[in-house]
């Protein structure tokens, strides 16, 4: 499996006021997108970037982090060979990105997606 990048998901009350905190303190003020569940806010400098969401739209559970790999159906085919739990099936969602979840023997959960390409 190819990673391309890893953005750290954080879990939040209200996305407005993440906001206040990520793009004016942080400097991360480039909102890239924001479904109003989850928003992603990126330094325009570096490239820097946090993930907050208050509830996964399709997810039973919210992930510490995303994992962008260059091969969503290769990093699924890798988890189930390597028997490594899959908490949220592959899925193409609405929103256009293919994903699933998946739990570190630690307990941590990880979302696992590509961008169509």
């Amino acid at each position: 499996m190819k990673v391309n990048r890893v953005i750290p998901d954080i879990a939040v009350d209200d996305l407005d006021a993440a906001r206040e905190f990520y793009a004016g303190f942080l400097g991360l003020s480039n909102e890239e997108f924001n479904l109003g569940w989850v928003a992603r806010f990126t330094s325009p400098s570096t490239g820097a970037s946090v993930q907050v969401l208050t509830e996964d739209e399709t997810g039973q559970t919210n992930p510490v982090a995303s994992v962008l790999v260059e091969d969503v159906d290769v990093a699924f085919a890798e988890a189930q060979q390597q028997g490594i739990e899959i908490v949220h099936p592959l899925t193409h969602e609405e929103w256009g990105v293919r994903r699933f979840f998946v739990r570190a023997p630690d307990g941590n959960v990880f979302n696992i997606v590509a961008h169509p390409r």
